[in-house]
């Protein structure tokens, strides 16, 4: 038996959003054997947006039953049966989260009209359940209903059997298929085809454009898991419905995949990736001498063309650090450009002579770099003829790439040579540290 579905909701997510209506149609795989559909109060307002949409309006679902109220007739409905839609992950993901918080656990198979379209009936331009209907003359009626929309799902599903796709419907509820939890715009051959090993991932749209970038120590593991999770979290329902394609960059290890997946999130800034999309670096200490033979100390907006003594995130990680050396060296924090005030008569009769500030910037200059410190990490490459090898030079990531094994102990400038650059930013500097931390013997000094 199958349980044919369709639902209306108050927006995208499962775990923020409630449903307006409910259709189920039950069918043996012949024909329908029994009905069932209802109007449902979600508890919240309806948005505007929706209810044009839809049309379902606050005023209609007042009266109607709130979900708990019918909780149990939909799961005695639900639970023995095979459960059916056009996009099935996204009305399963609502019904088995609104079942759960009733103290109904949902476990049953489930079959995906999009896909089984997909295999059924090739070629089609668009397989939305609207274009679906014109392409192959099903009738729709009450579009953006729930009894509509479940009717034309009965009418495209029996289309599909009639067209030999019970072998489709016999493929895709094995356990092994994984057709069930995919994507409905995803070849299930992507997954097969993905490695077993540290690397990084790329979720692409229809169109190609990448929408989230991500790391893993078994990448096929790890992307398996964003689809197979029964996470009622908007962006679950984002991929589920947008996912098209999945490419992939194999890395030699943990470390590498951090590094080259927050380089890549900041390069691609994909769409949903939330974290680490802080600001690139902004600013910079420089030292410069002014008239009277002053060596002058400043944070300020980071140039191309200016050498950097150190460089910051944000400004006031810069001016921490300059407060910090001012304070330990007894810098006139005027010079530093920590007071914005002009100098008054009586604080430069005051001032010590250049040649003596100059003393002190330059010492608090030189601790500066022994903090910042220039070494590269080199770990085992992904074939035995490669080294991994990232470098950090005075205390900044400059980049990583792979190196003959006869380079391990080249000289910074012949390093560069091979290395591919890389902005830096926090996440990857802290993670080297970290690491180095822990796996010393990969640090190699400068």
């Amino acid at each position: 038996m199958y349980s044919i579905v369709d639902i209306e909701t108050t927006g995208g997510s499962a775990a923020s959003g409630g449903i307006t209506e409910v259709a189920i149609y039950m069918h043996d795989g012949t024909k329908v054997t029994g009905h069932y559909t209802t109007l449902i109060n979600p508890g919240h307002p309806i948005p505007a947006y929706i209810t044009s949409l839809t049309g379902i309006s606050n005023a209609m679902v007042a009266s109607a039953p709130s979900f708990e109220e019918v909780a149990e007739k939909i799961y005695n409905i639900l639970s023995e049966n095979i459960f059916i839609a056009h996009n099935v992950n996204f009305d399963f993901s609502f019904l088995k989260h609104q079942l759960r918080q009733c103290g109904y656990d949902l476990i049953v198979k489930k079959l995906c009209t999009v896909r089984l379209s997909r295999k059924t009936f090739t070629g089609l331009p668009s397989y939305s359940l609207g274009n679906l209907c014109r392409s192959l003359h099903i009738p729709l009626e009450n579009r953006h209903r729930a009894d509509g929309d479940a009717h034309a799902t009965v009418l495209l599903f029996e289309k599909v059997l009639l067209a030999n796709g019970k072998v489709h419907v016999d493929e895709m509820l094995k356990k092994s298929s994984g057709e069930q939890w995919l994507p409905m715009q995803l070849d299930k051959k992507v997954i097969a085809g993905l490695p077993g090993k540290p690397g990084v991932y790329y979720f692409h749209d229809v169109k190609g454009k990448v929408i989230y970038v991500g790391k893993a120590v078994n990448i096929k593991k790890r992307v398996s898991s964003h689809f197979t999770h029964n996470d009622a979290a908007l962006r679950r329902q984002h991929f589920l419905r947008l996912i098209a394609n999945i490419t992939y960059k194999e890395c030699s290890n943990e470390l590498h995949a951090l590094v080259l997946e927050s380089a890549e999130i900041k390069r691609l800034w994909p769409k949903y990736n939330y974290s680490q999309k802080e600001p690139l670096q902004k600013y910079a200490l420089y030292s410069f001498e002014d008239s009277k033979g002053f060596i002058r100390l400043a944070i300020d907006k980071k140039r191309k063309n200016l050498p950097a003594l150190c460089v910051f995130n944000l400004l006031n990680d810069g001016i921490i650090l300059l407060r910090k050396m001012a304070e330990q060296f007894e810098l006139n924090f005027k010079l530093c450009h920590l007071d914005r005030n002009r100098f008054t008569e009586e604080e430069l009769s005051l001032l010590e002579e250049p040649q003596d500030h100059n003393k002190k910037v330059l010492a608090a200059l030189q601790e500066l770099q022994k903090q910042l410190p220039t070494f590269a990490v080199i770990e085992r490459g992904i074939t035995k003829n490669q080294l991994l090898c990232l470098l950090m030079e005075k205390g900044s990531f400059w980049g990583m790439g792979y190196i003959e094994p006869q380079m391990k102990n080249a000289d910074i400038h012949s390093l560069k040579e091979k290395l591919q650059p890389y902005t830096d930013n926090n996440f990857i500097r802290n993670s080297i540290y970290s690491y180095v931390e822990a796996n010393p013997a990969t640090k190699i000094v400068f």
